[in-house]
């Protein structure tokens, strides 16, 4: 059980971020800043959980949560970096903003959260986490950016693992689909089919606080997931068929969404 220390979770308000501070709250001692860009739901959560409004994507809003958090408890034990979102499009156009906004959150975001987590330890211990995916590691269609700014930081983790200092501990998060509003705001509203297959947030909390507690460097919350990485790896026209059953998810999506057909191979 984590008890006693003095926590920062982003993207607190939903999901992975919201079962995960559930279960720390839980603890004995603990303290939570809890971060979100609409934390209203939080209010109340708990006494030993302070809600906190920031905007993950940008510098100033990451130098904000460190102030904030520095003021409140002085030393920040676990800094558990969560936040992201996805795009479910088809990737045809041209706009650089829309880009822009999906990296600096999923990517730029956590990696500056190292560097300031850092600076903030000094030569005290800490434990860094970060919500990498599953698509880190295997891309899907429709999901072209988000995969991108996933892989992105899964590189980010691999090569900083071999020169971080021996005083931070560091655990990267690979859940699958989860079933959250996660793809609800992927594709603006509309219903989605989820990538098979899909988890209960509760169960991947569960799995990530187990986690931090041992100081484990990965979490892989579905052992499907671990076993058909395996599989695929070795027999990669299994990966094809896979593929193909969520290329057809896909076309119907853009078919009932967009009234168009995916061009590939």
């Amino acid at each position: 059980m984590i008890e006693n220390k003095s926590i920062v979770i982003t993207g607190a308000s939903s999901g992975i971020g919201f079962e995960t501070l559930k279960l720390l709250a839980a603890g004995k001692g603990n303290r939570i800043l809890a971060v979100a860009r609409r934390p209203e739901n939080l209010k109340g959560f708990a006494a030993n959980v302070i809600p906190f409004a920031a905007d993950v994507s940008s510098r100033e809003g990451i130098d904000a949560i460190f102030a904030e958090a520095e003021e409140l408890f002085g030393k920040i034990d676990i800094f558990f970096a969560n936040a992201g979102f996805p795009y479910y499009e088809a990737y045809d156009y041209t706009d650089w903003d829309r880009i822009e906004r999906i990296f600096n959150t999923n990517t730029l975001s956590p990696i500056y959260t190292y560097a300031k987590y850092l600076e903030h330890l000094g030569d005290r211990e800490g434990h860094l986490a970060m919500t990498i995916s599953a698509m880190g590691q295997m891309a899907m269609p429709g999901y072209a950016l988000y995969g991108a700014t996933k892989f992105g930081l899964e590189g980010f983790q691999q090569g900083i693992r071999i020169e971080m200092p021996k005083n931070l501990t560091m655990t990267c998060l690979y859940p699958v689909s989860t079933a959250t509003n996660f793809f609800k705001v992927a594709a603006d509203g509309k219903k989605v089919d989820k990538p098979f297959p899909v988890q209960k947030p509760e169960v991947v909390a569960k799995k990530m606080v187990n986690a931090l507690e041992k100081g484990k460097k990965s979490v892989f919350p579905c052992g499907l997931f671990v076993f058909a990485k395996l599989l695929m790896g070795h027999i990669p026209p299994v990966r094809k068929l896979y593929w193909g059953m969520e290329r057809k998810k896909f076309e119907r999506h853009l078919m009932k969404t967009q009234n168009k057909t995916l061009k590939i191979k």
